[in-house]
This record gives structure tokens, sequence and C-alpha cells, in this order.
């Protein structure tokens, strides 16, 4: 595909655009309304693509929860072994700016198949929880109080921690949206063991002292919205002294590991990025 309309669909995603004037650039991008219309549906993600972990899967066992958040009540999918009788490390996992959705639930399971209780909170909570309308969704995103949102990153780990399913070793990873949070949590609770970071947006810099977890950090080669500032973020993270990897994954755009959107799903970076994922959290939280 050609990759300015794949610029188009992150502007449009992550930017002011409105619906009618990103269709517009992009009936001009592909010939015609009608092509533009046929192009849509990879870009968005297909709700109906078939999970990696069925919920089903007799491996885990699956639940929605409840929990009080920093100022009202968190509703999230838990994920965790269904065999484990010891308690296990706890993962975080934080949703793309499409709210949560059966991707993430699924990314949960994912986790929970690999040894790990995994919570994927709805940070929409406080607007009344993610809809199925992907446009409206990403109109509550821009409603979102920043510093309530972190307040209530905080209190998910907390929460999670104090499961007697759960060690006291808690990380979070995040996509997007998520990932740009996971990077604010680093730096406002220093109990969070681990931080995996794809694609997201990179934290204060004058922030980056406070943080105490190991990072993963995976950026698409693509991705220059995000890139442009992270040799400012690696500078900083260097200075404090803070345990990081850092990857990128030359010819992968943004949202590459998201397996529901056939246009920038790249299957080779995301496997790798998985398998760095899984490893980085067994030898962070298993200790």
């Amino acid at each position: 595909m050609d990759q300015r309309i794949i610029d188009l669909y992150d502007q449009y995603t992550h930017t002011a655009l409105d619906r009618r004037t990103f269709l517009e650039r992009l009936a001009t991008l592909t010939g015609s309304v009608a092509a533009a219309y046929a192009v849509l549906p990879l870009l968005q993600a297909n709700k109906a693509a078939a999970a990696q972990i069925d919920p089903e899967d007799k491996r885990v066992a699956t639940e929605p929860v409840k929990f009080p958040g920093a100022g009202g009540e968190m509703r999230g999918y838990l994920a965790k072994p269904r065999d484990r009788t010891a308690a296990a490390p706890g993962v975080v996992v934080i949703h793309e700016n499409r709210g949560l959705n059966p991707h993430t639930e699924d990314v949960a399971r994912r986790l929970a198949a690999a040894g790990f209780v995994a919570l994927a909170p709805d940070f929409l909570s406080p607007l009344g929880g993610t809809p199925s309308n992907e446009d409206t969704v990403r109109e509550m995103f821009g409603k979102l109080d920043a510093t309530q949102t972190l307040d209530n990153a905080i209190a998910t780990v907390k929460w999670l921690r104090e499961r007697a399913d759960t060690t006291d070793r808690i990380g979070a990873v995040g996509f997007c949206w998520g990932g740009g949070l996971v990077g604010r949590l680093a730096t406002g609770d220093p109990t969070l063991n681990a931080g995996v970071v794809f694609y997201g947006r990179t934290p204060d810099a004058t922030a980056v002292p406070n943080i105490k977890a190991a990072l993963l950090l995976h950026y698409a080669g693509l991705d220059e919205r995000i890139n442009a500032d992270v040799p400012a973020f690696k500078e900083a993270l260097d200075k404090a002294g803070v345990r990081y990897e850092l990857h990128r994954y030359e010819g992968a755009n943004h949202a590459f590991h998201n397996d529901t959107s056939a246009a920038r799903y790249d299957a080779a970076a995301a496997k790798l990025a998985w398998d760095r994922t899984i490893a980085f959290f067994t030898r962070e939280l298993a200790r």
C-alpha cells in the first residue's frame, strides 16, 4: 500500500483531522471515492479477525472485572493461567486509542498463556467505557483528563499487585496511546517493576529520572511522528541511568503489532517484538 495512505490514516487517528477531510484526502490519493472506501477496511481494525488465543482456550481463565480507580470505578478484562496454583507476576495491558476491544483482550490472553496474570483496563471507564463506534471512541480520548488517567493507571497497578493470585512484581505493556501511558506510568509510579512500550509517545524528559522500572522500547522504522522524540528520550534515559533496551524495526509502520489492521501489521516484526517482550517480562518479573 502507498505509504502516503498509511501516513494519512496515522494522521487521522492521532490528530484533530476530521473524518470528512480524511476521506476527501484518501479519495485523492486512491483516485476516487469508491477506491477510498475499498481501501478503508485494510486500514481500520477488523474486529472479526481471528484471535491468536481463543477466548475458550483451556489454558486460560478470563473474566470481566471492576476495581477502584483514582476517582471512580474502573472496568477491565482479566486473563490468567487456568491451572496455575501459585501466584504469578502481573502485567497491565494498556490499549491503543481505540479503547478496550477484542484485540487488546486477545493480547491479555497471550500473556496469560505465557504464565502471567494480565489485566487489560478500560481507560475510558470514567466516560462510561469503550463504545462500539470507533469515531465516537476517538472523540472520547480527547475528553480524557491526563492527570486522572495516570492516577487510574497507578491505581490499576496497585489493585493487580494486591490480588491473591499475583506476586508483588508487576509490569505494564502498552501500544500506541497505551505505549505513551506506560512511559508516563513509569515516571509516576516507582513501584512498577517493568514497562514495555510499543511505539508510544515519550514521557516528559524532566520526569525520566523518576523511572525505577526496567524498560523495553519497541519503535517502528517508518513511524516518523513518534521517532522524532526518541533521541531526546534515549539521552534522558542514559543520563538518568535507567535500565532499558531499545529496538527499531526497520520497514515497519506504526501499529505493526496489531494483527487486526492488515495494512500496517508486520508479522515478522510483531513476532520478534512479542518474543522479546515475553523474555523481558520473564526475566524482570519472575525474580
